[in-house]
């Protein structure tokens, strides 16, 4: 005789939209919202109790480890200098993030932040609105190139407005571009590495222009 799988309603549940899963989709986001890496964590543990496969939440292994490590280095640089030198002065941005200033020259500040930048930016904030946002609207409206560029749209305005306590307007604008290009890189390749290395690397470079006191510099750099 052979046995069928024992059903686990909680499992289906926690996947599903019912009130479980609706309570879960507001607990993770309410958690990220509290910058701290506990948004990812609820999300390993979603996944790992609601039985949902790794990969639907981008973690799959990449092609090349080395590789993506090292795009997403580079990227990250090079993203958050073209950022502060054209982007940012662009769309009118004050030249000075005056929420981390204090940073400038500060050590100890720095190391406390570089710690938080690469778990919450690089780790937490990835799997929340990238893995598992974009598992969540999939399943919801569908993985069609439309439903892709909506998913992409909506996460990264849950992505960009809670800068706004913090960084105000300039913050919901680095992070609605941040949020478009990473959610773009995620839509297109379904592997969450890349755009977790860059946007660790990101938020490290954005800390390391304001330790050196090289925001005025970068941001005149080119618009004088």
């Amino acid at each position: 005789m052979i046995e069928t799988p024992r059903l686990d309603p909680i499992a289906a549940r926690l996947r599903g939209f019912g009130p479980l899963g609706i309570f879960a989709i507001f607990l993770i986001y309410a958690s990220q919202l509290l910058a701290s890496p506990l948004g990812g964590v609820l999300v390993l543990a979603w996944a790992w109790r609601s039985r949902t496969p790794w990969r639907e939440i981008g973690y799959a292994p990449p092609k090349n480890w080395i590789g993506s490590v090292a795009i997403g280095i580079a990227f990250g640089v090079a993203f958050k200098l073209l950022m502060k030198t054209l982007v940012m002065p662009l769309l009118g941005a004050p030249e000075l993030n005056q929420a981390y200033h204090y940073v400038v020259g500060n050590t100890l500040a720095l190391i406390e932040l570089l710690f938080m930048v690469t778990i919450l930016g690089g780790f937490a904030e990835e799997t929340v609105f990238r893995g598992y946002l974009f598992e969540r609207l999939g399943k919801l409206i569908g993985t069609g190139a439309r439903s892709k560029t909506v998913t992409v749209l909506l996460t990264t305005g849950l992505f960009a407005l809670p800068h706004y306590v913090e960084q105000g307007l300039a913050g919901v604008q680095q992070a609605t571009v941040t949020g478009l290009v990473f959610g773009t890189i995620f839509a297109i390749t379904g592997r969450i590495g890349l755009p977790m290395v860059a946007h660790a690397v990101f938020d490290v470079t954005a800390l390391m222009i304001i330790y050196w006191n090289l925001e005025s510099a970068l941001a005149h750099l080119i618009f004088k």
